[in-house]
């Protein structure tokens, strides 16, 4: 009989689970169960954490809203990632700001820091060395330092004007040593901080749209006079001519709207006559309206937007009325432009219609 061989250190005994003396979850629902735990204790650290906060953290928001510099962040390792996040948020919501690398700062960009700038400086424990060794510097030669810590005994809160106190937490991390809980919480605490700066700095929605111009966010925080069809694109005419006149005088090229603005003699917007209007006509074959006046037949005093609203308003609108144009007037009700549903749809701000259900008339269900 042979001697057995010795096993590998990932090679479990025979009839025993792989790796179960390292407690490796063997079946999916332990698996599940323990990213729910890690979620879990998240979540606890972050609910103990909103009731350690106290006027400090207001007092560091009232700071930053007031620097009339940058808010410069300094962190090292996570808690440095973690920075570079908050000045992302910083950024986006109104308050300038940007990261200055510890290591980096004593090699020379210390020169970054002006004197009307306000440093915030992250560390969990408050005694990461490539932090405290510059603190002192960076409160005098900037406006002030905040410091994100999780107690107030330590050599980074000690040097700072401010001191934003966190909380102890215990780590996720099965080992209970990958700052996990500890990340979680400095980030929503500095998030925290950001937006009451904001706020304090009366950014408002327009201010979001204006640093947030690419994408799908943008273009909901876009006004209507950004994104509507321009009149030259616009189908319009005179509300005195027949119908038919008006079909044949308001033809465009390119992608056509569903609907025709018509305007008194004035040039201001009286009515609207959708494609559909005409396709009712033409199914209770009342052929001899085609030579009537269109007003007589438009839809009179038709909902209107002005260039002003926020395009997400006017998507609402859209909605709740359940039209599919929405005529864009300045402030003497005349023609600017159109929002289109068709439009929004290429934008991707607006689901088709599943199936083959149709998109509907300007012309509102209770009408």
């Amino acid at each position: 009989m042979s001697a057995a061989s010795p096993l590998s250190p990932n090679e479990a005994p025979p009839g025993s689970s792989p790796r179960a003396d390292l407690g490796v979850p063997e079946t999916p629902l332990e698996r599940l169960r323990l990213i729910r735990q890690t979620v879990s204790a998240a979540a606890v650290a972050l609910e103990n954490a909103s009731k350690l906060m106290g006027p400090s953290a207001v007092e560091a928001a009232e700071l930053s809203a007031a620097c009339t510099g940058s808010v410069v962040v300094t962190g090292v390792g996570k808690a440095g990632l973690v920075g570079q996040k908050l000045v992302a948020t910083l950024a986006s919501t109104g308050t300038p700001a940007h990261f200055l690398h510890p290591t980096e700062a004593v090699h020379g960009d210390l020169g970054r820091l002006r004197s009307d700038d306000l440093v915030w400086a992250l560390s969990n424990s408050g005694r990461s060395e490539e932090v405290t060794r510059i603190a002192s510097q960076l409160r005098h030669q900037g406006s002030g330092l905040i410091s994100f810590t999780a107690d107030d005994d330590n050599p980074l809160a000690a040097a700072a004007n401010c001191k934003v106190v966190f909380g102890r937490h215990a780590e996720a991390c099965t080992l209970g040593l990958a700052p996990t809980s500890s990340t979680t919480v400095m980030m929503a605490v500095g998030d925290a901080v950001a937006l009451l700066t904001s706020q304090l700095r009366q950014f408002s929605a327009s201010d979001f749209a204006r640093y947030h111009p690419g994408g799908a966010l943008g273009r909901k925080l876009s006004t209507v006079g950004q994104l509507m069809r321009p009149l030259e694109s616009c189908r319009t005419s005179g509300q005195s001519v027949t119908i038919r006149q008006c079909m044949i005088s308001s033809s465009i090229t390119g992608r056509r709207s569903g609907a025709v603005m018509l305007t008194d003699e004035d040039g201001v917007l009286t009515g609207i006559f959708t494609d559909s209007d005409l396709a009712r006509l033409l199914e209770s074959r009342c052929e001899d309206a085609l030579d009537a006046p269109i007003q007589s037949k438009m839809t009179v005093n038709p909902h209107c937007v002005a260039a002003e609203m926020l395009l997400s308003d006017a998507i609402v609108l859209l909605s709740q009325l359940r039209i599919s144009e929405l005529p864009v007037v300045d402030a003497d009700g005349k023609p600017l432009g159109m929002v289109d549903i068709t439009d929004l749809i290429a934008l991707g701000e607006i689901n088709p219609p599943a199936g083959n259900q149709p998109i509907r008339s300007t012309i509102p269900f209770n009408a």
